[in-house]
């Protein structure tokens, strides 16, 4: 699969297809072309093809890291497209209080 970047007609049929039933995948994945749509590859777009063929349950648990892609979704592209879908294991503290305090109970 070429590298290359798709164009904004395969952009939008993407996006649409990334539509989901759980407002969960939803929002990872909205966050995910926030982050990304510019940069997108046909590999991440085949990546991507891969992974909403998937149950919303199952998707969701990969996103959270509840399991890995296994048997024909586990390939290079999907692995790359769910580093970039799942939210960072560490999140970074807020910038509005300092790292070492906790917030009020």
């Amino acid at each position: 699969m070429e590298t290359r970047r798709i164009d904004a007609h395969c952009l939008s049929k993407l996006k649409w297809r990334c539509r989901r039933g759980m407002l969960e995948n939803d929002l990872l994945i909205e966050r995910f072309f926030q982050r990304h749509e510019t940069a997108l590859t046909e590999r991440h777009a085949a990546a991507l093809t891969l992974l909403m063929d998937l149950s919303d349950h199952d998707l969701l648990a990969l996103l959270l890291r509840r399991t890995e892609p296994e048997n024909q979704i586990d390939t290079p592209g999907v692995r790359e497209v769910l580093d970039m879908l799942r939210p960072p294991l560490h999140p970074q503290p807020s910038a509005s209080r300092p790292a070492n305090t906790r917030a009020p109970a």
